[in-house]
């Protein structure tokens, strides 16, 4: 903008010497460079109004955020849409507050995988050594900050991600970090790695910690994964033996329950069938202590009906010795 307005002077300034220095120009020739002049500088400041309507305008994308500065200082911030700056004064600067960046820890991706060793080779509780590769995600929560209080946001970030992986790693034994404690190790290298950057106000917000790889150093690769293989045979045996101790036990206890009730129904009945059995003993015997005979001879007819109601032929003497028929029996006995 200064260089367009000093090229302006200067090109006036010349037609000034042009003017004073060639004195064979005519008055109409001067007339007429007088009105190119005045003509110019009428058409200029129209030229800067028209400048600064343009330069004082902007547009936010969606999922942008515009970080105004006003002589260099933070002034505002404006969301998506059609907004308005002073012009020559206020800079603006767009960043992207959803898209979601990527830092690699022990490996570069660029074109084939390589592995950093300087950064994935860490030292577990147990002082063993593993070689961890992770995946951090993060995207821009602070635009202000992210902005001005960070120097180099992806080399801090990067920094400071390893710092909270190796943290992690140092407090976690090698057979957890080697089998089931991946996921605690991400969750809480996440929480970690947030807390560190929001103590420098960074302004980055990470939204995920991917371990790629978790395996010994390669020279002793074969021998830990036999162990591994040895551990998760043991757990699974362990697994097979307690899913049929939870099959059997219940079973048996099942069958122990059923035994118990039915020899409690069992003992219920014989002991009501003897208290009945007492009952009419004792009700018999106090028949008979009133009346021998009687009771003597009533027993014997109910006894003798009782057993009378069995047979389907009835065979009787007569005084010869004969048989004889006394009723029509298959009549009498008919079921």
């Amino acid at each position: 903008m200064f260089k367009l307005i000093k090229a302006i002077i200067d090109f006036i300034n010349s037609l000034d010497k042009r003017s004073g220095t060639n004195g064979s120009s005519t008055p109409s020739t001067r007339s007429d460079e007088d009105k190119k002049i005045k003509r110019l500088l009428i058409l200029l400041p129209s030229f800067f109004v028209l400048l600064a309507l343009l330069s004082s305008v902007y547009t936010i994308d969606p999922g942008e955020v515009g970080v105004v500065q006003r002589f260099g200082k933070l002034s505002s911030y404006s969301n998506p849409g059609l907004h308005l700056k002073i012009p020559f004064i206020d800079s603006l600067t767009k960043v992207n507050v959803e898209k979601v960046r990527r830092i690699e820890i022990g490996f570069r991706s660029d074109r084939a995988r390589i592995n950093v060793l300087q950064e994935s080779l860490m030292i577990t509780k147990d002082e063993n050594i593993v070689d961890a590769q992770a995946i951090i995600q993060w995207k821009i929560k602070d635009p202000g900050n992210f902005l001005f209080k960070v120097a180099n946001p992806d080399i801090t970030i990067k920094n400071t991600a390893e710092v909270a992986l190796r943290s992690v790693m140092g407090i976690t034994k090698i057979d957890d970090a080697l089998t089931t404690g991946r996921d605690q190790i991400q969750v809480k290298t996440r929480e970690f790695l947030q807390t560190l950057l929001d103590s420098y106000s960074s302004g980055v917000q990470i939204t995920d910690v991917k371990l790629q790889i978790v395996d010994p150093p390669e020279e002793v690769k074969d021998a830990f994964n036999e162990v591994v293989r040895a551990k998760e045979d043991k757990e699974r045996l362990i697994n097979e033996a307690k899913a049929f101790f939870e099959d059997v036990i219940p079973k048996a206890r099942g069958e122990a329950e059923k035994m118990i009730k039915e020899s409690e129904a069992y003992r219920e009945q014989r002991i009501a069938n003897a208290k009945g059995d007492t009952a009419r003993f004792n009700q018999i015997y106090s028949e008979y202590k009133k009346d021998k005979e009687v009771t003597r001879t009533r027993i014997y007819l109910e006894r003798m009906e009782e057993i009378l109601k069995r047979p389907k032929k009835v065979i009787g003497t007569d005084s010869a010795g004969g048989s004889i028929n006394l009723l029509p029996l298959k009549e009498v006995f008919k079921d």
